[in-house]
């Protein structure tokens, strides 16, 4: 990690003159480069490998400060490859008031942050070369929006999140956005528990709880309010870690346009620190078509055409900054087509500095 650390200073020309030097805060850079080798095979359409090999590089700048009455200040930007712009946000924290968080729409805020945390080796197991089209709770988080975070009590934090216009993003200072669809405001709540009660034997579980309102423009008569809900858990014993999760999704579409308007995930998964350096983990991950709009006459299919499940055992050897991961994926029914069932292997090679 390079570390750049910039001070400015103020001088007043006068016949008294002075010179005042104030520390502005640090900023660290830091990054990444992956290769990639996957192979795809399967029944459907997608099985087609075309060219394994594939590549990716982020680099993320990191500004910090203090204010004097002892809050804190942080500016996070992230660029992709080509030096593409990502994402960034600033985060204010206010001591035992919690803090403030400025989100340009990078999907770590509100209920997005907790759509998918089972303990993994590597990455979930849609996230691993081969997503099998499952559907996952997204609310405010991928939107422009400011997120208030209480300070833990008893084991506690709850998160409000709130996006004035759901689905815009990266909106520059002293403008505005407005996507004129026909999505209004969002809001988004969210609560994490350790509930430990002082006992070593609890000090590794966690409660997650989440639930997003996405408010719809009035001349949209067909359209109710998109509502999202999440309730997860983790429990980490010594090397082992394992989880379960359950979500949904109502995208509240009650015309003829859409077959269904509720999708229903779960998912668990186990890992196992084998050492420092290396890691296994089997996860799972399924998502569930329901819910017909009461005017659609449209079959609904059979199960096969409803449901995507995805799985994946994965394993993860770090050397230093270096970090190879491997993944076997297996996803039945992907894009909820009947028996198109696939399978993908990826191995990367992970550089950080």
């Amino acid at each position: 990690m390079n570390k750049l650390t910039k001070v400015g200073c103020s001088a007043l020309c006068s016949s008294l003159a002075a010179i005042s030097v104030a520390n502005a805060g640090d900023l660290s850079v830091t990054g990444g480069a992956t290769m990639t080798f996957v192979s795809i095979s399967g029944t459907g359409p997608g099985s087609t490998t075309g060219n394994p090999v594939g590549m990716a590089s982020a680099v993320t700048f990191k500004g910090s400060g203090e204010l004097d009455n002892g809050w804190t200040f942080a500016l996070s930007i992230a660029e992709g490859d080509k030096s593409a712009y990502s994402s960034s946000n600033i985060d204010i924290v206010m001591g035992g008031l919690g803090s403030i968080n400025f989100d340009q729409g990078d999907s770590g805020n509100g209920i997005a942050a907790y759509d998918n945390v089972m303990p993994t080796a590597w990455e979930e197991p849609y996230g691993a070369g081969l997503s099998g089209h499952v559907k996952t709770v997204l609310g405010s988080g991928a939107s422009n929006n400011i997120m208030y975070t209480t300070p833990t009590v008893l084991g506690t934090t709850i998160a409000l999140t709130y996006a004035h216009d759901y689905g815009t993003t990266d909106t520059a200072d002293k403008t505005s956005k407005n996507s004129e669809d026909k999505n209004a405001s969002s809001y988004d709540v969210t609560m994490k528990i350790n509930p430990s009660f002082g006992s070593e034997i609890l000090s590794g579980l966690n409660l997650y709880f989440g639930g997003s309102n996405v408010e719809r423009q009035t001349n949209h008569p067909n359209t109710d309010d998109q509502i999202e809900g999440v309730g997860a858990f983790t429990y980490d014993l010594g090397p082992v870690s394992l989880g379960a999760m359950v979500s949904g999704i109502y995208n509240g579409a009650e015309g003829t346009g859409d077959t269904f308007n509720t999708y229903k995930n779960s998912g668990f998964g186990i890992a196992f620190n084998v050492n420092d350096d290396f890691s296994v983990g089997y996860g799972e991950y399924k998502t569930r078509k329901t819910g017909v709009p009461y005017s659609n006459s449209i079959s609904v299919g059979g199960e096969g055409q409803r449901t995507v499940e995805v799985s994946s055992i994965q394993a993860a050897y770090t050397m230093g900054g270096a970090t190879i991961s491997i993944a076997d994926v297996t996803a039945d029914n992907s894009g909820f087509t009947a028996a198109n069932d696939m399978k993908a292997t990826m191995v990367q090679l992970g550089l950080a500095f």
